[in-house]
This record gives structure tokens, C-alpha cells and sequence, in this order.
């Protein structure tokens, strides 16, 4: 990075000295210093790589920067050497910053357990912990292992590995995950699988693996210059040697093949890929989306399938009291919620929150509550007045009901189940014993969700699809509120991968569209892996080829349009550098093309396809793109 923003520095220092109209020899020193900081590394490369008989195409545009040094064209020159430096170095850079991101999940599971013994329990290295090792996991801890609940109930928050929003409810019999939070209960588990093989582990590998994949992922162009890069030097070689061999001179020859080597270079082709995907990444940057290299860029626009994640992309990724319900005549709504929230306010359970939350956005008055309790896996209670009033999960309630129910306790068994049949998670308040009434909590949908979704299938042509981690029941209720037919429930991340390549081996280019630690792995694996910006984990990000820095989920089909547009600019530009280069190489080798008519028409080229590409630049061009989806 150092050396290539120095290279940009003396670029743009050297261009102002020339334009200011100083000495020569002032701007020729400041383009030569930007030649040495932005080439040596590429040269030294590609110096390397010919050792091993291959040509690098970034030392041929070393070669083609020198050679248009070496006839007075050193600002055109510079400014390849600029291109290909910053490129690599922004390669350098996510390439760093992924690595740390897989080094920092790794840290999600604790570097100790307590294992329990014959005698009494001992503090373990948690990479020591070996299958059917018994663990104690005190309220608050990570868990250090994949294993199995043997004794204990407790909430354990596992969005990082699973998606979902809310703290599951954990008992005998139950899996945990390592790197997952346990609540506020404790569990005695037992190791199902070492360190190395858990589920966050196999994350960490899924990443890696996939970024060492598309670490060789090219600019389409870049494969085809390798082939016409060995061809250039071949067919100048043997412009300066035939006609030097049938008496020609060598001044002639030489000028002759240098003339070649001038029109014949790839600089109008490169800078007919580069403006455009460039100018098109700016130009989403500014509406809010970072898209991190031009090879993603152009891959944008390939994408054929796009696949959502549901909790933090389609929904907000926070629970949200959507419902209330009263079962009993004596309370209305807002008194349910009043006592609810005066009980759930000293409870740090993202339904707790929730709840809390509501009853504030209302400017509702909680009533003093006492003496709050807090029982794993059933709820919360505290005393009001003379009442006890708890808030738990349905299953306390269907526990206490002992022989004929109620009138309420009846009605809300019916309300509960009606709420969980929509995929929202019920809670029950009661007073002393007896449901008073029944909260729905949910994941909030965005507002732009089905928008964003219907857009998308326009873009793209195809229907996007749903992976989550998620349960079956919620995912499916969701996938049809926002208009998606196609959905794959209660995934891992390995599973999510498997679904993406899936699609791939079909021939399809897949877009993930996720924020979760559990959904880098499929980012990693698809063709294009973007991040919500606001909610996304930090390896998510880092992972992810592009970010929707604002959150805003109508961005994701407006990219690719734009991208789309760019390959449109990129072909055109490709034509006319072709047929600039067509024009004068028939012209230096049937004719006699002077050197200074060539330059001109080599660097014309080049200035024509680099406007033609920054017009993506302007603002029109994003409004353009999302209007013809």
C-alpha cells in the first residue's frame, strides 16, 4: 500500500509540475520516481515469473510503460505504472484483512473449559477437551465445544453459528455449539467433537479455503491478455528481425518494430476495462455500497441467482413485539404489556428487550416491581402489589395446567398456537399461576424487503432464493411475505456452502446476500458474497466482495444493474481499441506509419475509451440503471 500511494503521489505531483509548464527535467524526475516506486515490485515479479517460462502481463506493462518512456511518452507511461500498482495493492490488502477476520472467529471459542472429573472439576485448555469429556458451562461463558446438554436448561444465543435472532432454549438432550453464548442457566454438556473439527472451526476453514479460491479470479481481459501479450512480443521480434535479415537497416528495423510495440500494446485495452469498472465502483460507492475491486465489479454483472439470508438482511436481526393478545376480560392490551415490560426490565434477554422497548416506544408507565427472579429456560417473574406476575415461554404455562383448563388458560393455548403456526415466538404473562395474555415477538422485516426482492428477479431474470439457518416454520412465513418460493431452512454454514456450489455446478452464478458470522462462509464460496454493512459481523465484512454500507436492501439489484451497464461500456470500449489496433498494426506492416502518427493513434485510442468509460461517474447513471430494472 506504501509504495503504491506513493507512486500515485509523485503521478500526481509530477502531472501538476508539467502542467504548471516547469522544467523538463523536474516532471521527467518525478515520473521516473513514480516509475521506480509502483514498477519494481511487478518487474521484480515478472522477472520471476520468467525464470519459470511464464510471461507476466504486468511486466509486459512495465516493458510497454518503458517503451513509451524511451519515445517521449512518459505521462502515459506513469500512469500504467499507477493502475497496476494500486490494483495490487488493494488485492494485498483485503487479501490481509480476510486472514485476520478468519484468525479473530477462531477467537469466538474460549481458550478454556471446566471439565468436570471423578474428584471435582480442573480448568482445561479448551483444544484439550476430547470427545465425551463432561464440561460445566456457568451462566455468561461461551461454550467451548460441540456437545450435547446431559443436565441443566438454559438460553443459549447461537445467531453467530445458526442466524437466528433469538436466545434458544437449551435442555437435556440438546446440541450446543462451540463459540455460542450460554444465558443465564448452567449446563453440564458433553464433548461430541474436538476443537478442531467443531462447527466454528469448520467455518474458519470454509473461508479460508474459499478465499484462496477466488485469490486466482481475473478480470476476464486480464486471461485474454496473457495470450496476446506472448503473441505482441512474438510479432515484434520478427518486425525487427525479417526485415533486418532481408537487408533492411537497423535503424529502420528498429524503428519499424518500436512503432509496432507502441500500436500494438494493450494500454487501450486495459484502460477500456479499467475506467469503466472503476468509475462504476465510485459511482456505487457514493449510493452506499463498497464494492472492493473491479473483478467484482465485472462478476456483478454475471450474476444469474441471488441468494438471501433471512435474520439481518431481510429482516432487521432484532426481536420485535409485533402482537399482543389478552386472554383475560380483567386486562386489557396495554395493561398486559405494562406489566410484561415492568417485569422483563431488569432481564438482559433480547426478549426482555423487546418487550421493554414497546411498552418505552408507547410512553407507557411500568408499575414498581420486586423481588425478580429469573428461571432458565421457562421465564422471568417478579412481585406486583400482591401478585406474582411471570413472563415465560408456553411451555411453563402447559406445565401448571393441572386437570380442566380455564376459559383463559384455553384461550391462550389457542393464541399461542396460532402465533407460533405464523412463526412468531410466543411468550405468556401470567398472574399468580393464570395467563392474563400472550405477546408475539418476531424479527422485523425491512421495508424495502419485497421490493428489493422483486427488483432483484427483474434484474437478474430469475427468482432469488432463501438460505437461513432459521427455523423451517419462521423462514417459510417470511420467504412469502416478500415473495420468495424458494426456501432452505435450518442450514449450518457448511450447509449453506453446499446449497450455493450446488447451484453453481448447475451453471448458475450465484450473489449471497448476508450479515452473520454463519453466513461467511457461503459470501466466500459464491461467485459475488455481499455484506449488510449495519448489522454485519466483522469477518462478514471482510469476507464479503461488496457492502451495503447503508443498509438499504434495494441496493443489492441496483449494483448489478450498474454493473451490467459497465460490461455494456467495456465491450464498446473493447471494439473501439480493437479496431484502433487492427487499423494502424495493417498500416505499420503493409505501410510505412511513422512513429509520431503511431503514438498518436495508440494514445487516442486510449483517451477515447477512458471518457467513454468515466461517464459512468456521473449520478444519472445510477438513477439510469435503477429505472431500467
Amino acid at each position: 500500500m506504501r509504495w503504491a500511494a506513493l507512486a500515485l503521489a509523485l503521478f500526481l505531483v509530477g502531472l501538476a509540475a508539467q502542467l504548471a509548464g516547469t522544467p523538463v527535467w523536474l516532471w521527467w524526475g518525478l515520473y521516473l520516481a513514480c516509475y521506480a516506486a509502483g514498477g519494481w515490485e511487478p518487474g521484480l515479479a515478472g522477472l520471476q515469473a520468467l525464470r519459470e517460462k511464464t510471461l507476466d502481463v504486468d511486466l509486459l506493462m512495465v516493458v510497454a510503460a518503458l517503451g513509451a518512456a524511451a519515445i517521449g511518452q512518459i505521462t502515459d507511461g506513469a500512469l500504467l505504472i499507477v493502475i497496476f500498482a494500486t490494483s495490487g495493492a488493494l488485492e494485498a490488502l483485503a487479501t490481509a484483512r480476510t486472514e485476520d477476520s478468519v484468525r479473530g472467529l477462531l477467537d469466538l471459542a474460549p481458550e478454556t473449559a471446566t471439565r468436570l472429573t471423578e474428584t471435582g472439576e480442573e480448568t482445561v485448555p479448551a483444544a484439550d477437551l476430547n470427545v465425551g469429556d463432561l464440561v460445566l458451562v456457568r451462566p455468561g461463558e461461551r461454550i467451548a465445544a460441540d456437545a450435547t446438554v446431559i443436565d441443566g436448561g438454559s438460553e443459549v444465543d447461537q445467531a453467530t453459528i445458526t442466524g437466528e435472532p433469538l436466545s434458544v432454549d437449551k435442555t437435556v438432550g440438546d446440541e450446543v455449539f462451540a463459540g455460542t453464548l450460554n444465558g443465564t442457566g448452567a449446563l453440564r454438556i458433553r464433548v461430541d467433537r474436538r476443537a478442531e473439527d467443531s462447527v466454528v472451526a469448520r467455518i474458519a476453514a470454509l473461508v479460508e479455503q474459499a478465499g484462496r479460491t477466488k485469490a486466482n479470479t481475473q478480470l476476464f481481459i486480464e486471461k485474454v491478455e496473457q495470450r496476446y501479450s506472448i503473441g505482441m512480443v512474438a510479432v515484434t521480434l520478427a518486425v525487427f528481425a525479417l526485415p533486418l535479415a532481408l537487408g533492411d537497416s537497423l535503424q529502420r528495423a528498429l524503428l519499424r518494430a518500436m512503432t509496432f510495440m507502441i500500436v500494438a500494446s494493450p494500454c487501450a485495452v486495459v484502460l477500456a476495462t479499467m475506467p469503466p469498472l472503476l468509475a462504476a465502483i465510485a459511482n456505487a460507492g457514493r449510493h452506499g455500497v463498497l464494492v472492493k475491486s473491479a473483478v467484482v465489479m465485472e462478476r456483478l454483472g454475471a450474476t444469474t441467482r441471488v441468494a438471501f439470508d433471512k435474520t439481518g438482511t431481510l429482516t432487521r436481526g432484532a426481536p420485535h413485539l409485533a402482537e399482543i393478545h389478552s386472554v383475560d376480560g380483567t386486562f386489557t392490551e396495554a395493561e398486559v404489556l405494562a406489566l410484561a415490560a415492568a417485569v422483563e426490565v431488569d432481564s438482559e434477554h433480547p426478549v426482555a428487550a423487546a418487550i421493554v422497548g414497546a411498552a418505552r416506544a408507547d410512553r407507557t408507565t411500568l408499575p414498581a416491581a420486586e423481588g425478580f427472579a429469573a428461571e432458565p429456560g421457562r421465564g422471568v417473574s417478579a412481585r406486583i402489589g400482591a401478585h406474582r406476575i411471570a413472563v415465560g415461554s408456553p411451555v411453563a404455562l402447559m406445565s401448571r395446567i393441572d386437570g380442566v383448563p380455564t376459559t383463559a388458560e384455553q384461550d391462550a393455548c389457542v393464541v399461542v398456537d396460532a402465533l407460533q403456526e405464523r412463526g412468531f415466538t410466543a411468550v405468556v404473562v401470567t398472574r399468580d399461576g393464570g395467563p392474563i395474555g400472550v405477546l408475539g415477538i418476531t424479527d422485523q422485516l425491512r421495508p424495502e424487503a419485497s421490493v428489493a426482492v422483486e427488483l432483484t428477479s427483474r434484474v437478474t431474470g430469475t427468482a432469488p432464493i432463501l438460505l437461513t439457518g432459521d427455523n423451517r416454520r419462521a423462514a417459510n412465513l417470511l420467504a412469502a411475505q416478500v415473495g420468495i418460493s424458494d426456501t432452505q431452512a435450518e442450514l449450518l454454514p457448511h450447509e449453506k456452502v453446499d446449497a450455493v456450489t450446488a447451484r453453481q455446478a448447475a451453471g448458475e452464478r450465484v450473489a449471497v446476500v448476508g450479515d452473520g458470522i454463519n453466513d461467511a462462509p457461503a459470501l466466500a464460496a459464491a461467485d459475488v458474497g455481499i455484506a449488510m454493512g449495519g448489522a454485519g459481523s466483522d469477518l462478514t465484512l471482510q469476507t464479503a466482495d461488496a457492502v451495503v454500507v447503508r443498509d438499504d436492501l434495494t441496493a443489492v439489484p441496483a449494483v448489478i444493474a450498474l454493473s451490467r451497464r459497465a460490461r455494456r461500456v467495456v465491450i464498446a470500449n473493447l471494439v473501439i481499441a480493437a479496431s484502433f489496433i487492427a487499423v494502424l498494426v495493417v498500416w505499420d506492416l503493409i505501410g510505412t506509419l511513422s512513429l509520431p502518427l503511431g503514438v498518436a493513434g495508440h494514445e487516442g485510442s486510449t483517451v477515447i475509451v477512458g471518457l467513454n468509460g468515466l461517464r459512468l461517474l456521473r449520478r444519472a447513471v445510477w438513477r439510469r440503471s435503477v429505472r431500467a430494472m
